[in-house]
C-alpha cells in the first residue's frame, strides 16, 4: 500500500468514525472507522520506513562502471591528502 492508499484509508475511517451515525444492528460503523484509521496509519508508517531505507549513495550502471551520486569529503592528515580508491565490478559473465 502506498502513501495515497494509506491517506485514503485514514480519511474514510475518520468519516465512518466521526460523521456517520448509522444503526445497522450487528455492525458498529464507528468501530469500523477506527479500524480503518489504524490500518491506514500502519500502512503509512511502513511505507515511509521502506522509502527511507532505499536511499543509497553509489549507483552501478550496466556497463560495469560505478557512478558516485554523493561525493564524500577527502580526509586531510598532516597536510597530506589521503585519497581512496575503489574498484566496483559488476556480476560475471554467464555462459
Amino acid at each position: 500500500m502506498g502513501i495515497g492508499g494509506s491517506i485514503f484509508l485514514i480519511a474514510v475511517g475518520a468519516i465512518f468514525a466521526f460523521a456517520v451515525e448509522a444503526n445497522l444492528g450487528w455492525l458498529n460503523v464507528s468501530v469500523v472507522g477506527w479500524v480503518l484509521m489504524f490500518a491506514g496509519l500502519a500502512g503509512l508508517v511502513t511505507t515511509l520506513y521502506f522509502w527511507n531505507s532505499r536511499r543509497r549513495t553509489v549507483v552501478a550502471t550496466p556497463v560495469r562502471e560505478a557512478r558516485v551520486v554523493a561525493d564524500r569529503t577527502v580526509p586531510v592528515r598532516d597536510d597530506r591528502v589521503v585519497q581512496e580508491y575503489r574498484e566496483v565490478r559488476g556480476p560475471g559473465r554467464t555462459v
